[in-house]
């Protein structure tokens, strides 16, 4: 798992996020100008779209929780650790390590709403003629 090492997770979640990153790309190359439109089926189209984005999502927000929930618990065994050991350092070091990437991926998860809006709004915009998704 990716979860020990910031950074790498960081790496991973950046190259998730291709798809929203070139969300307008993506719109501009599977739906048709007004010449082309009988020549390309934009319903199904969109539709495909919808459903990478969605997986994408998804995959993500599942990524995060998930290693929010494999630090919280490191943060728990250093704290129990500490209590037993009140004057290790190298435990006080890790749990402050532990305690700051928490935050962060806490942060991620913030960042991960706003992609997710921003992606969605430009989705709607652009596809709402040809296809509507039920839950928007």
């Amino acid at each position: 798992m990716m979860c020990p090492d910031y950074l790498e997770f960081q790496d991973i979640l950046k190259k998730m996020r291709i798809l929203d990153d070139k969300i307008v790309y993506a719109l501009n190359t599977s739906l048709p100008t007004e010449s082309f439109a009988n020549k390309v089926d934009a319903h199904s189209a969109c539709e495909d779209l919808y459903s990478q984005i969605q997986k994408g999502n998804s995959q993500r927000e599942d990524v995060i929780k998930n290693c929010i929930v494999l630090t919280a618990e490191e943060v728990k065994k250093l704290k129990t650790a500490k209590e037993e050991k009140p004057n290790d350092f190298e435990v006080m070091k890790n749990l402050k390590f532990e305690q700051k990437k928490l935050r962060l991926l806490q942060t991620e998860l913030s960042v991960e709403e706003v992609i997710k809006e921003k992606t969605t709004k430009l989705f709607t915009e652009k596809c709402r003629t040809y296809y509507k998704p039920n839950n928007l």
